[in-house]
């Protein structure tokens, strides 16, 4: 067991580490209390770890596409969590309740993302009325339904939206040069839009110019002096490329100290060119997929209970 443990942190870096810490607790924790143990979460103290599942629906609780979609967002917040995104009880990752553009999910407010299930979520409008509390009491934040209800209201395209306020992002959100071209993760985000800190997001007025900022074609938002924004059409794109925004601020983060004129920075044409071969990428899943997907694997395995409805899995067993 140790050994595996030992691979995640070499073939998956950060998202290794701490699927690996949660693996070798959940392991040890297993054999302490015993694997046959009729134990339940609810049952256990509160002092004794224990894995939450992901996926706690009641049987037919939902429509069948809105199950999928709660269970697909809790996960998204779980793997946030694994990669250390997370601040504490802040931040939200947001998707649209399928066949309904004028509602979507979101956190409650109080509970940290390891603590987000598919039965927890709440579902809320356009408007910010809650239409479903989900399984407490907690509410939601303003600054969630501000930012989020300003994207869904303004872009039908975008199903899903992950907002975070890591240290790497934070930090070139500072920077007057903006995320730079300078790896490949930073390419593959993509255009960036730029929104200047007007404070905490809490008021009604600023939706429109959060709006008019991301623009109709943009898929990652850098909120200076603030944090990052990764929009997609899917959970698994959304995923993707706020794996990619993070990834190439961390990048930025660790070599600006050398000082702008000491950066390599690749030609226009070669950007151009990179931009163009991702977009030809030939495979026949959608973006996000197949990197989502294999962390729903490793979770899975784990005992998280994702729920998630696998497209490769006729392709890997043998």
């Amino acid at each position: 067991f140790m050994g595996g443990a030992m691979d995640s942190i070499i073939n998956w870096g950060t998202i290794g580490l701490g699927v690996a810490a949660l693996g070798v607790a959940s392991y040890y924790l297993g054999h302490r209390n015993g694997q046959n143990s009729k134990e339940t979460p609810s049952s256990l103290p509160y002092k004794q770890p224990y894995i939450i599942p992901i996926d706690d629906l009641k049987e037919g609780q939902y429509t069948e596409e809105e199950e999928d979609a709660r269970c697909k967002l809790a996960a998204f917040y779980r793997v946030v969590d694994l990669l250390g995104w997370t601040e504490q009880i802040y931040n939200h990752i947001s998707l649209k309740v399928p066949g309904d553009d004028e509602c979507f999910l979101i956190n409650p407010f109080g509970l940290h993302y390891s603590e987000v299930t598919a039965s927890n979520l709440v579902k809320i409008d356009i408007n910010g009325k809650i239409i479903d509390p989900g399984t407490t009491k907690l509410g939601i934040l303003a600054t969630g339904y501000v930012i989020h209800s300003a994207i869904h209201g303004a872009r039908k395209d975008v199903k899903c939206i992950a907002h975070v306020h890591t240290a790497a992002g934070t930090a070139v959100s500072v920077m007057k040069c903006g995320l730079l071209p300078i790896s490949g993760h930073a390419i593959c985000v993509g255009d960036i839009s730029y929104y200047d800190y007007q404070g905490i997001s809490c008021d009604e007025e600023e939706k429109k110019d959060i709006a008019e900022c991301l623009g109709p074609v943009n898929k990652a938002m850098i909120m200076r002096n603030h944090g990052l924004i990764a929009l997609g059409k899917t959970v698994e794109e959304s995923y993707q490329i706020l794996f990619n925004l993070m990834t190439a601020c961390e990048t930025q983060v660790r070599v600006i100290g050398v000082g702008l004129e000491n950066i390599i920075q690749p030609k226009e044409e070669v950007i151009k060119k990179v931009s163009g071969q991702i977009r030809l990428s030939d495979h026949h899943f959608e973006s996000g997929e197949m990197e989502f997907e294999c962390i729903m694997r490793q979770l899975d395995r784990m005992g998280y209970k994702s729920g998630y409805k696998y497209k490769l899995n006729h392709l890997i067993e043998q």
